[in-house]
């Protein structure tokens, strides 16, 4: 994952964080690694737990990485949420339920850029695994909702499910793709 974004992003402003319960590694300007609970939701809320609610974090589960980047237009959507208070995420590759189920994943109405991007706004938790930019509110009210015992990863999806996406946090996901994550 952080190979793949040296090599197709190398000027990235991420620092990434890791979690660990045992073995840990060497902190570097761009790698941070912290020491946490080995239950999926306790990790995540101990990564962020020291963000502002309102600081924006590149959130990005290892189990994806990408594989094509349109680096400028991903910067100006950044700088557009960055600009946009009532942003509290936005997504650059729509895939799967946005793409293919937009009455049930969509909001009705949409946004343009500056720049020309057209941003459609999610009506729920769809497609939050993917690699975007959030406020750290977004994750810690997600993840602060989630059982302790979670029998896998992949249950979180029909967990995720269960929990209302607060009617404030206004996820946004980008009409067309600017992004493909394998």
């Amino acid at each position: 994952l952080m190979l793949q974004y040296e090599r197709l992003w190398p000027d990235h402003p991420f620092r990434f964080r890791i979690p660990f319960q045992q073995l840990g590694g060497s902190d570097s300007n761009r790698v941070e690694y912290i020491e946490s609970p080995p239950e999926i939701a306790a990790t995540v809320l101990k990564l962020i737990e020291d963000i502002d609610d309102e600081e924006w974090i590149y959130w990005c589960s290892d189990d994806k990485y990408p594989i094509r980047l349109i680096v400028e237009k991903i910067k100006e959507l950044l700088n557009y949420a960055l600009a946009t208070s009532e942003i509290s995420g936005l997504l650059f590759c729509r895939a799967r339920v946005t793409l293919d189920r937009p009455e049930l994943s969509l909001l009705p109405h949409q946004r343009v850029t500056p720049d020309g991007a057209t941003l459609l706004e999610r009506k729920g938790w769809y497609q939050i695994w993917i690699h975007q930019f959030l406020k750290a509110k977004v994750l810690r009210s997600l993840f602060s909702q989630l059982p302790l015992e979670i029998p896998s990863a992949k249950a979180l999806d029909s967990l995720k499910d269960q929990i209302p996406k607060p009617d404030e946090y206004h996820l946004f996901v980008t009409e067309q793709n600017f992004a493909v994550f394998g």
